[in-house]
């Protein structure tokens, strides 16, 4: 870099040439096209910025405008010259170590302690780790050492410098010192002012000095939870503040377990940091609020869609986890019976037409249509889905996700889906007479569409569709079959014993009054104590024959639906839960509770 040492546009260019990053004809076309490229960006970033101009947003930094032109990088095709990348390189010519910056790793304690904000935000710097007294800081020019002197000076500290990308050092420093200034404001109300979030402390103005939100203890702790909760395979996991305490509960194979109390004045911080790494708003608690994680546990990805609502005590928080492992499954290895399977796969095979999968939520409903999808996916096929919300990112399917706030619905994305030429679309969920009507019209079109219904068992569905408006004709001309679906808790390998039923429970299944020998759970370590560890699907698989067809087209009741498809060989969900429970899959309380 030539002097005097300062980091210009041009002389940034000009050491990318230098280190092959780019061409000659490269260099030429920024450095003539950099002055108008620069007076776009700033009127670009202004005006999506409000009347006030957020610190950070006055100037382009060199590499920022570089990064830009998108330019590839030369000799590389299709690898971009990035922000990162320009960042690295200059690193390398200047003698700095470059630092990724990943506010996963960060300690927020270290990050706001040690630099007061407004110094941050005007020199573009941020300190990043704390190790035996000496601190480590980003900065994203690496000619201002005057600064870093002059702070090292003042604040009497062992500095030494890091080369970051202006973009994630102002990252850093608006979530991290805006998350600071929010907890201080917090504490401030909590000692003496009325808690708003606890509507039993309306006029109880004890308050208590909460732990820093930007502890490293309350970012382990978090971390622990998480990993807890993977580990014993949770669904959801549940962050629920009470009067003195805050109860933090896991759901397992479907049941509530309580984990762990953990003191009142440790919520905040840990909601907190939960909505810190799903991007939602920190300084709002009082409307409900959902965002997105993530992450990864024993070398697989792992989505979190994390919920927040405002209770009685404060912010209750819901996260749900979806596995991969349990959300995309072979569907020879969820539960199927081989007829209902079997029949399942013709519906699937089929080039056009309806499959509705019903039952009530958490049913395992999205796992089959997930699986289902999967494995149908291939290079040859488009399958488009419609979600609320997107249950987890699929690289493989066209996922749109409803936003109600702006008009973006399921009849409204219907409507225009076909346009996207799919092959296949996946409904999240049929909800009214609208959405009903576009699925029946893709399905005429020539499409395969997948969707559930809240019903309790195949033959009701077709009576839910009558209910919605949909003609009879149109039912019976597109409806290729309906999967009615359960989860039943399995037993646990490591505590199962026998027993023989009882004479009133043979009669209550209306069983054949005679020696059943049927299992169950004792109860131990592996599986918390409940007898059960992990579930199987209970599928009920109607196909809809021509003879069903005919029954819809007259006066149809459901009784007579029933007696059709059981007389066209349907098995129900209670003989299907029978039949896992003298399997030795399940137990006769499971089948009671999920079957009626």
């Amino acid at each position: 870099m030539p002097d005097p040492k300062k980091l210009t546009f041009e002389n940034l260019a000009r050491l990318m040439e230098r280190r092959g990053l780019l061409s000659h004809d490269q260099l030429k076309d920024v450095l003539s096209r950099g002055k108008a490229q620069e007076s776009r960006l700033f009127a670009n970033q202004r005006s999506g910025t409000s009347r006030r101009t957020r610190a950070g947003d006055e100037f382009i930094s060199p590499a920022e405008l570089l990064a830009s032109f998108n330019l590839e990088i030369n000799g590389l095709q299709g690898n971009l010259l990035s922000e990162d990348a320009i960042t690295d390189a200059l690193a390398s010519a200047t003698g700095l170590p470059y630092f990724k910056i990943d506010p996963l790793k960060l300690d927020l304690h270290v990050v706001t302690d040690h630099i007061p904000r407004p110094f941050a935000l005007k020199n573009l710097i941020v300190a990043v780790e704390d190790q035996n007294g000496v601190i480590t800081v980003a900065v994203a020019d690496p000619f201002n050492e005057a600064i870093v002197k002059e702070l090292a000076s003042a604040r009497r500290l062992e500095i030494r410098r890091v080369l970051s990308s202006k973009s994630d050092i102002l990252k850093i420093l608006r979530e991290f010192y805006g998350f600071r200034a929010s907890v201080i404001a917090a504490e401030a109300e909590a000692s003496t002012s009325i808690d708003l979030g606890n509507l039993e402390q309306f006029f109880k103005l004890k308050g208590h000095q909460e732990i820093e939100g930007t502890d490293k203890h309350v970012v382990s702790a978090v971390e622990f939870l998480l990993n807890y909760a993977f580990d014993q395979h949770a669904s959801d996991i549940h962050i629920e503040p009470k009067r003195e305490t805050s109860l933090i509960r896991f759901r397992i194979d479907g049941v509530m377990h309580n984990i762990h109390v953990i003191p009142k004045p440790l919520h905040a911080p840990i909601v907190s940091r939960i909505k810190m790494l799903s991007r939602m708003d920190l300084a709002e608690k009082r409307r409900p609020q959902d965002g997105r994680i993530k992450t990864n546990f024993n070398s697989k990805d792992i989505e979190l869609r994390v919920s927040t609502v405002p209770v009685a005590f404060g912010e209750k928080v819901v996260i749900r986890v979806f596995d991969p492992d349990i959300l995309l499954q072979d569907l020879d290895s969820m539960g199927f019976y081989t007829r209902e399977l079997s029949l399942y796969n013709s519906f699937l095979c089929r080039p056009n037409g309806i499959i509705l999968v019903t039952g009530p939520t958490g049913s395992g409903k999205t796992t089959t249509l997930y699986s289902s999808l999967r494995s149908l996916s291939s290079p040859e096929v488009n399958i488009v889905t419609v979600e609320d919300p997107i249950e987890m990112v699929m690289e493989e399917f066209n996922q749109i996700g409803v936003q109600q706030g702006i008009g973006v619905s399921f009849d409204s994305i219907l409507r225009n889906i076909l346009r996207q030429d799919p092959d296949i679309i996946m409904i999240g969920e049929i909800r009214d007479r609208e959405t009903a009507e576009n699925a029946v019209q893709a399905a005429l079109t020539g499409h395969l569409v997948l969707s559930t219904l809240h019903t309790n068992d195949s033959a009701s569905t077709i009576i839910r569709l009558l209910d919605l408006g949909v003609p009879p004709f149109l039912i019976s001309a597109t409806l290729l079959g309906i999967v009615a679906q359960r989860l039943v808790r399995k037993i646990c390998p490591h505590c199962k014993k026998v027993r023989t039923l009882s004479q009133d429970e043979c009669e209550y299944l209306q069983l054949p009054v005679k020696q059943y020998e049927v299992w169950e759970g004792d109860g131990c370590k592996e599986c918390r104590g409940t007898g059960y560890k992990g579930r199987s699907g209970l599928f009920e698989v109607m196909d809809m024959n021509d003879r069903l067809k005919a029954l819809v087209s007259g006066s149809v009741e459901l009784a007579m639906i029933v007696e059709a498809a059981k007389q066209e060989g349907l098995v129900t969900l209670r003989e299907i839960a029978i039949n896992k429970m003298l399997e030795g899959v399940t137990t006769y309380e499971e089948v009671i509770s999920m079957t009626g």
